[in-house]
C-alpha cells in the first residue's frame, strides 16, 4: 500500500483505467487516453466484457456524465456547478484522469488567484540575469495541459476576481496562450480542454461575465435524488478512508450511516421523509460530504478512543459541528430538531441521549 496519504485518481485507479484501455474498442478523441464511452464507464461504473468490475466514481444521473464528457470533445470548456458537497471536485478529477491519465494540472481558485497563476510567471533571479527568455517563463499548469494536449483544472472559479477570469476568454476561445514579451504564444495541443467548478453559494461573489459564459457548457451537479443513493455515496466513501487510514476499526453498520443521511436530509429538506412534520433547515449545507466527514470522524474516535465499534456517542459531536455554524440561531434550529424529531423515534435514543449529553 502506497504511503502517500491522498493518491491521485490516475494512481489509485490506476488498474481500472489499464483494464478499459485494454477492453476500449471505442472511437478516441485526439489524444484521449479512452474514447468517451469507456470514460463515462470509468465514471458511473459497470462489468466490463471479460467480466471486471469497474467500481462507480459518481452514483447519479448517466446521462449528466454523457453530457459531460460529450462537452470534454468539442471546442466548448466544461462548468460544473453545483452546491457545495455535490462531488464537483470529485468528478472533474476522475473525468481528467480518465480522458488525460493525468489530473494534476490544476489551479485553486481563491480571492488571491493572480493572473500569473493561471497564464504564466516569471523566474524573477533569471528574468534580472538574462532578461525576458523562454528558460526565465514559469509554467502554470493551464500552459502546461495546452503544450501537452491535457485536461486542465480550475477549482471554485467564482472565487476568483472577474478580471483575472477573464484571463481565460482567449485560452478558450482562441486556443492560444500569447506571450508578448517574447513576441510569441502557446497554442493549445490537441486534447486540450478546462473542467472548473463553481459553488451556487457564491453566486454573486464574482460572477463570470458574459463572454466568458458563453465558452463554457454547463453541467448542474445535483444533491442525490434518494435517501439510497446518498447512503450509497457515504458507505463508499466510509469505506475508501478506512483502508488508506488503515482504521483498527469495525465497518460502520449501514444503520449508522442512515440515521446521518437520514438528519441531513430532513434538515436541508425541512421536512421529515415521511412527510409530515415540517421543520427549519440550518444556515449550512449539510452537503453529503459532510456526512462523509461526520462518519469518518466517528470511525476515527471508535477506533482509537472507544471499542472500534461506532456507536451515536461517536458521531454526536460530528453531527452537531456539522449542523450548528451559526451559535445562535442553528443551536435553535438543532434543539428544535431534536425534541420533536430525534426524541420522538424510539430507535434514536441513544443518538438522542449522546446529543443532549454535549449540549
Amino acid at each position: 500500500m502506497s504511503d502517500t496519504l491522498r493518491q491521485h485518481a490516475e494512481a489509485l485507479y490506476a488498474t481500472e483505467l489499464e483494464e478499459l484501455k485494454k477492453q476500449d474498442s471505442g472511437k478516441r478523441p485526439h489524444n484521449w487516453l479512452l474514447s468517451p464511452q469507456a470514460v463515462v464507464t470509468y465514471l458511473i461504473g459497470g462489468k466490463l466484457k471479460n467480466g471486471f468490475e469497474v467500481s462507480p466514481k459518481y452514483i447519479g444521473s448517466k446521462r449528466l456524465m454523457e453530457i459531460a464528457v460529450a462537452t470534454l470533445a468539442t471546442d466548448r470548456a466544461l462548468l460544473l456547478y453545483g452546491l457545495p458537497g455535490t462531488a464537483k471536485s470529485w468528478v472533474s478529477e476522475h473525468l481528467a484522469a480518465a480522458v488525460s491519465g493525468d489530473s494534476t494540472r490544476i489551479v485553486q481558485g481563491t480571492a488571491g488567484t493572480s493572473e500569473e497563476s493561471i497564464r504564466y510567471g516569471w523566474n524573477y533571479a533569471r528574468l534580472l540575469a538574462e532578461g525576458p527568455s523562454r528558460q526565465a517563463l514559469v509554467e502554470t499548469p493551464v500552459m502546461r495541459a495546452m503544450q501537452e494536449g491535457k485536461i486542465a483544472r480550475i477549482e471554485e472559479l467564482t472565487r476568483i476576481g472577474a478580471d483575472v477570469q477573464d484571463t481565460l476568454i482567449t485560452i478558450l476561445s482562441e486556443k492560444t496562450l500569447p506571450i508578448p514579451e517574447l513576441n510569441t504564444e502557446v497554442q493549445a495541443a490537441k486534447g486540450f480542454n478546462l473542467i472548473a467548478t463553481a459553488n451556487n453559494r457564491d453566486k454573486g461573489v464574482n460572477e463570470l461575465s458574459s463572454a466568458l459564459k458563453r465558452r463554457f457548457n454547463t453541467v448542474i451537479l445535483p444533491v442525490p435524488s434518494t435517501m439510497e443513493e446518498e447512503i450509497d455515496i457515504v458507505k463508499r466513501r466510509v469505506e475508501s478512508f478506512e483502508k488508506v487510514m488503515e482504521l483498527p476499526a469495525e465497518k460502520p453498520a449501514l444503520e449508522e450511516i442512515r440515521r446521518i443521511v437520514t438528519i441531513f436530509r430532513e434538515l436541508r429538506n425541512g421536512v421529515t421523509e415521511d412527510g409530515k412534520t415540517k421543520i427549519k433547515s440550518p444556515g449550512g449545507t449539510l452537503s453529503t460530504a459532510e456526512a462523509i466527514s461526520v462518519v469518518n470522524s466517528g470511525l476515527t474516535l471508535a477506533a482509537y478512543f472507544g471499542d472500534g465499534r461506532l456507536t451515536a456517542a461517536d458521531l454526536a459531536a460530528g453531527i452537531i459541528g456539522a449542523v450548528v455554524k451559526d451559535p445562535v440561531q442553528d443551536k435553535l434550529v438543532w434543539q428544535e430538531y431534536l425534541e420533536t424529531v430525534v426524541k420522538t423515534r424510539d430507535e434514536w435514543k441513544d443518538v438522542y441521549r449522546a446529543c443532549r449529553d454535549l449540549q
